[in-house]
């Protein structure tokens, strides 16, 4: 057993598919599809299901490929214990980052994290909550930048920083009639939305409180919130906008913002990865750029 035999079962699992596997691990496919045989029959087991399209792993194939994936984590750490112990930051780093964040956390520290790591490719891909934990869970990405807790028991988070959260709503709207918000003044009627799967959407429904039947209240949904903000200017209505979605709001917009009384609600942004994380120099460099250029209302 190898770990580049290791390797090729993982890939299949992730791929599901032998080509496409072999193009990933740089290999032909009879040389890929050679060596699962020769470890199928050390093993005395069938790891795959070829007969199935895509193909999967067995039932003992499925405890194999996840032990794989453990074995590769580990002996994959040992060259990044070499590297912090020179106080090397390099290579390359995959980052998942949610919609609601990318537009505008990215433009803060992305230029400088560059400049100041100029050995670090860093690939960034913009994915829902649920696409960010599943990458991370098959060693597709290395971090992900989400709003936490994710309620995963195999990913670990680094907590970042709270966002408040603010309304903005149509011109002549009752809500602005209000100097400051009470989450008691929200109900569905007239909310507007994103599509399902943007974990801000449920945030959104979770604070607007009991008022909410199934999807009757909702007068539209889409993946953007410049989408959302954009159709109250023209119509009516209300949603919630996380603060740093507000910085760039010209005037006449800043005046249809509230934010809430009292303590104000918030999501938590943080650093997520797998509980067997590796490039742990990298993304303690990404944590450091990240709050260095924070606005500074976010760092407290």
């Amino acid at each position: 057993m190898t770990l580049t035999q290791l390797d090729y079962i993982v890939a299949i699992d992730t791929h599901r598919h032998f080509a496409t596997a072999a193009d990933h691990c740089h290999v032909t496919q009879p040389t890929l599809s050679m060596q699962i045989q020769k470890l199928e029959d050390e093993l005395g087991v069938l790891i795959f299901d070829r007969s199935k399209h895509p193909v999967v792993p067995t039932e003992t194939g499925q405890i194999i490929v996840a032990q794989a994936r453990e074995v590769l984590q580990a002996s994959r750490r040992i060259p990044e214990l070499a590297k912090e112990s020179r106080d090397e930051v390099g290579g390359e780093l995959r980052v998942g980052i949610i919609p609601t964040l990318a537009p505008y956390l990215l433009p803060y520290f992305i230029g400088a994290f560059m400049a100041r790591y100029p050995s670090v490719t860093i690939q960034l891909q913009e994915l829902l909550t649920e696409q960010i934990v599943e990458r991370l869970r098959t060693g597709l990405l290395d971090v992900g930048i989400v709003v936490t807790p994710l309620r995963e028991n195999s990913m670990t988070d680094i907590p970042l920083f709270k966002e408040p959260f603010m309304v903005y709503a149509a011109k002549g709207n009752s809500l602005l009639e209000k100097e400051t918000i009470n989450p008691s003044d929200l109900t569905g009627e007239g909310l507007w939305l994103l599509s399902e799967g943007h974990c801000f959407r449920d945030q959104v429904i979770n604070l607007c409180g009991g008022g909410f039947q199934g999807n009757s209240a909702l007068r539209y949904e889409t993946g953007s919130l410049e989408t959302l903000v954009k159709l109250i200017d023209r119509q009516d209505g209300f949603t919630l906008l996380p603060y740093l979605a507000t910085l760039d709001l010209d005037s006449e917009r800043q005046k249809r913002l509230r934010t809430f009384s009292g303590v104000a609600p918030v999501r938590d942004v943080s650093l997520v990865m797998h509980r067997s994380f590796l490039k742990r120099s990298l993304i303690n460099a990404l944590k450091r750029e990240i709050l260095t250029h924070l606005p500074a209302e976010l760092k407290d």
